[in-house]
């Protein structure tokens, strides 16, 4: 008989008010979240969930595991340091937009260039929210804000397309209003060997309501969004009459079911190793293109931890356990000694005597 315990989403509900406004997408990225982790078997003491600062970062304390409200955008150095100190800890990086793109994006870029076993959630609103409505890393140009008067004059970065070029292993976009998809790229996410980085559409009412509403609102969304299914055809569109192929540039285009051929569509494949594809679709956005919801990637590459691990036990082998004391006094030693004299100024100056030790 095991011993484990099943937990509930119940048992992962901590006892700190909720704080987010009446209606942010985050309430149901906090609900799948709950729903999902229990399902994965993971005991609760193993669960740690590192956020930085903004609106996203307040998850820790609605989530009963351990957690760590960290600084601006220094989450993903905290979440490794941790799962190197403890690799058998499940750990999730929440963050923002503002948070992991901007002062984050250092640190967000190395923890994926590792592949170090960690949960990256980006919630994207395009805004800051928790500062109350300034433009973003992944704002588009001209969005007015408090920060941008007169409209933004910068590229917006595109998450999915940064974590491809930075090697991450799993690679997902997902929406706040779709309950059954968030929860079943939230559950491969998390089953992910490796670093799993996931955009999470998430609409903030109160500073950019409806930044999302060609792929949520259910009258269009059909039209303007392609949900990405492993070995199957790109096909979209409200009566699923619509496709996306390569054109004779080797450039994707919008085509018509009744006038091409089926065969000439892409076909999704999350588990090549050439990530051309993958970030090709990372490129496709409304309003020339359907938007595409999903899975981009799955590869199975060395775990940075582990691999860590194995070089310490190798040196361990080749040179035995040290100590930090022998370390210490291993090489030439330096003794720093104070004496005062008296400056020509008539005032008193000090003096370091160094003397080699």
């Amino acid at each position: 008989m095991s011993d484990t315990i099943q937990l509930t989403r119940k048992d992962l509900v901590s006892d700190q008010a909720v704080r987010w406004c009446p209606g942010c997408g985050d309430y149901a990225i906090l609900a799948q979240m709950q729903r999902v982790m229990p399902e994965l078997g993971i005991p609760r003491e193993k669960m740690v969930f590192i956020s930085g600062i903004g609106c996203s970062s307040r998850f820790p304390y609605y989530m009963n595991t351990y957690g760590i409200h960290s600084i601006h955008g220094r989450a993903p150095t905290l979440a490794t340091g941790l799962k190197l100190a403890n690799p058998e800890l499940t750990v999730a990086v929440i963050t923002g937009d503002g948070d992991g793109l901007s002062i984050g994006g250092n640190h967000l870029l190395h923890a994926m260039r590792r592949n170090v076993d960690i949960k990256i959630i980006l919630f994207n609103n395009r805004i800051y929210g928790l500062t109350k409505g300034q433009y973003s890393p992944t704002s588009l140009p001209g969005t007015k804000t408090k920060s941008s008067p007169m409209g933004s004059l910068e590229a917006a970065f595109n998450p999915i397309s940064v974590a491809l070029g930075a090697e991450a292993t799993f690679v997902a976009r997902t929406v706040d209003v779709d309950q059954k998809h968030m929860g079943e790229v939230l559950r491969r996410a998390f089953e992910h060997k490796g670093v799993s980085f996931v955009e999470i559409f998430q609409n903030c009412l109160i500073f950019n309501d409806g930044t999302w509403a060609p792929v949520t609102d259910k009258d269009v969304k059909d039209d303007n969004r392609v949900m990405l299914e492993h070995g199957k055809p790109l096909i979209f569109g409200k009566n699923s009459d619509k496709g996306i192929r390569m054109s004779r540039c080797l450039q994707p285009e919008v085509v018509a079911l009744d006038q091409v051929n089926p065969d000439d569509l892409l076909i999704n494949d999350e588990y090549s190793e050439n990530s051309n594809l993958a970030f090709m679709l990372s490129r496709m956005a409304y309003p020339e293109f359907p938007v595409p919801i999903g899975v981009f990637r799955e590869d199975d590459h060395p775990v940075y931890e582990q691999a860590v691990m194995e070089q310490v036990r190798r040196a361990q082998q080749a040179r035995c356990v040290g100590k930090l004391k022998d370390l210490y006094s291993a090489d030439e030693t330096w003794t720093v000694g104070l004496s005062s004299a008296n400056g020509h100024n008539g005032h008193n100056s000090e003096q370091l005597a160094l003397d080699e030790g």
